[in-house]
């Protein structure tokens, strides 16, 4: 039998746009309670808004910066007065700064990935595992990147980050083996976020040509995603689920139409 959902805790980070905002809304509509994290206040708010009128249980929200060790202890600490248990978690925060080769790219941006990507995901993660049920069911979900597979110009720093996000993904499997706890990296392709407009730093033109001529993938595309994996029978674990649009075949071959 699938894994029931309703009334689940799930904890997103980076809840309060693109995949973590979509991801609110898609466990809401499962009937979930759900403690949502991010840095952007407003956003966060109105994603948790959101997420309650699809038909989440509870929705709680709380300030989260996962490239601060100190905001993660204390947004746990905060986990802990809303409950003792949770059953999902989706490290979703994280993104790319710039796309620049490595001989002009700055060390602001490269840290700014790492940090995110990589280190965000295993504070998160060891902050959230004494509460994370040991019972068979519960889920740990990263969210990765076709670029944590192939490596592509102007983004060694995000692709190393990204790579290194599936490898903490792959020894938390062996490491939690045992407990019941299942640990999935889900790894997007092309899919129109705001994820270029904030690589690109706010410049629009350049963030929407990077989708011009294509069907890219959605918010909800990968949030449903999120959920058929949560959903699972207990004794499934998605080990890499690499999703992509129909028109980005790989990573340097994307069909584009023409403008009309």
């Amino acid at each position: 039998m699938n894994y029931d959902l309703h009334s689940k805790w799930v904890l997103i980070t980076g809840a309060s746009s693109g995949f973590g905002a979509a991801a609110a809304r898609a466990f809401g509509a499962k009937g979930c309670r759900l403690l949502l994290g991010a840095r952007r206040l407003d956003r966060l708010q109105a994603s948790a808004e959101a997420a309650k009128a699809a038909g989440a249980i509870e929705v709680w929200h709380h300030p989260l910066d996962v490239a601060s060790t100190a905001s993660v202890n204390n947004f746990m600490a905060w986990v802990a007065t809303k409950t003792q248990g949770l059953d999902v978690l989706i490290n979703n925060a994280g993104g790319a700064h710039g796309l620049d080769p490595v001989a002009t790219a700055t060390d602001a941006d490269w840290e700014a990935m790492l940090q995110s990507n990589v280190l965000g995901v295993l504070r998160m993660t060891r902050g959230a595992l004494p509460f994370l049920r040991k019972s068979e069911g519960s889920s740990i979900i990263n969210i990765g990147s076709y670029a944590g597979h192939v490596a592509y110009e102007g983004g060694a720093a995000y692709c190393a980050a990204k790579a290194g996000e599936r490898k903490i993904t792959q020894a938390l499997r062996l490491e939690l083996s045992g407990t019941g706890i299942r640990v999935s990296t889900v790894d997007p392709g092309l899919a129109e976020t705001e994820f270029s407009l904030v690589r690109f730093k706010g410049d629009t033109a350049r963030a929407t040509k990077t989708y011009e001529g294509t069907q890219p993938l959605t918010a909800d595309d990968v949030a449903e995603t999120l959920v058929w994996i949560a959903g699972r029978p207990a004794h499934v674990n998605i080990d890499e689920l690499l999703i992509k649009c129909v028109d980005q075949a790989a990573m340097h071959k994307v069909h584009r139409r023409p403008r009309a």
